[in-house]
């Protein structure tokens, strides 16, 4: 489990960049919540270690009990559904409370779906553009996403969904295939899109909500939606080059006139744009490019199949959270929660980040001879 490694394939600068990324975070989350940037500094130190632990273990040897790890989280996620263990939240159930603290168990899950497929994946890599094998794929894909979209959390559920198509791609599925199947998604896409914003108008669903008030943000039916993001808006031109300064008491800040929600998580991006300005944003974004570029290098030095969609599923993972996040805090896209990777405010986010790159680190201590 635990092997000899030379100390000079040790990712260093990937490292650094987390952890710069992770104190703006922390510095963020106690200007916009102080209450909660204790429990933050508390999640850094332990996923420093954890990070460290793993990396310098086998993934190899880990990834043979991939099933395992399956199966478990499949039951966590049933779990999370039923009264007994469930806890609601603001009309949705994705936690299971522990003494002291909640566990979102989808957030583990994104991690689990990696390692599993990056076995699974490379296990049929000779078969992964057969029938049998896609179906497979989609059944064992399908059971998480479709639990998860039940709690209801489609953000969650469109960000796994988008990491499994990543794995698959890179494991070597037929280009012939893969353009037929954009073929036939896209217009059954817009097909499903229209049916379900039909039955979201009719139903109430929130999520038809989040669509109109961004395709419609000055309509007054949409307006307490809408005002959400545009607030979001404000707040990150307010802050112009150089932002506001942090835990600033300027009155006409939107941060202090709590016009910004969930300013710790969703619309932590808001809250960097007002009080750190285009600079601050910036820094921000070029430090998660540089995490993504590196776990994309790495996948390039791996020695196998397996270490290459680990590298590659935890670049996606941070990529489309990272867009998902940002997007919705400038308006570019609708409403959705969804954490900015080791910025926004939350314990099983960031623990779970902090294990998924300790296996990049190990892939990186394997490399390809």
């Amino acid at each position: 489990m635990l092997k000899q490694y030379k100390l000079r394939n040790y990712h260093f600068q990937l490292i650094i960049a987390i952890v710069a990324l992770n104190i703006i975070g922390i510095l963020l989350i106690g200007s916009a919540r102080p209450s909660v940037q204790k429990t933050q500094i508390m999640g850094f130190m332990m996923g420093m270690v954890i990070m460290i632990v793993i990396s310098l273990m086998d993934y190899s040897f880990i990834l043979k009990f991939s099933w395992l790890y399956y199966i478990g989280i499949v039951g966590i996620l049933v779990l999370v559904l039923t009264p007994l263990a469930g806890h609601d939240s603001h009309g949705a159930q994705r936690w299971i409370q522990l003494p002291g603290f909640r566990f979102q168990p989808s957030e583990l899950a994104k991690i689990v779906i990696i390692l599993f497929f990056a076995w699974f994946f490379s296990k049929y890599q000779e078969k992964i553009s057969t029938f049998k094998v896609l179906c497979v794929s989609f059944i064992i894909i399908g059971i998480p996403l479709v639990l998860i979209l039940k709690q209801p959390d489609t953000s969650t559920t469109i960000a796994i969904a988008l990491i499994f198509v990543s794995l698959l791609f890179i494991a070597g599925l037929s280009y012939k295939i893969v353009l037929t199947v954009l073929g036939i998604s896209v217009p059954a896409g817009i097909i499903g899109i229209s049916f379900i914003l039909r039955k979201a108008l009719t139903s109430g669903d929130y999520r038809f909500g989040r669509i109109m008030s961004w395709l419609y943000p000055n309509d007054p039916r949409w307006a307490e939606t809408a005002d959400q993001q545009q607030n979001s808006i404000m707040a990150i031109g307010s802050g112009q080059l150089w932002g506001k300064g942090l835990n600033n008491s300027i009155a006409t800040s939107m941060k202090n006139a709590d016009y910004i929600v969930e300013p710790q998580t969703d619309f932590i991006f808001a809250v960097a744009g007002e009080e750190l300005g285009f600079v601050g944003t910036l820094v921000i974004s070029l430090l998660l490019l540089f995490i993504i570029i590196e776990c994309i290098l790495i996948a390039g030095k791996a020695k196998d199949l397996p270490g290459r969609l680990i590298c590659v599923g935890m670049a996606s993972l941070v990529g489309f959270q990272s867009v998902f996040n940002i997007f919705v805090a400038t308006g570019l896209m609708p409403n959705t929660g969804i954490p900015l990777p080791f910025v926004s405010y939350g314990l099983t986010s960031l623990i779970s980040l902090y294990i998924g790159m300790g296996f990049v680190l190990n892939v990186g201590l394997q490399p390809k001879k």
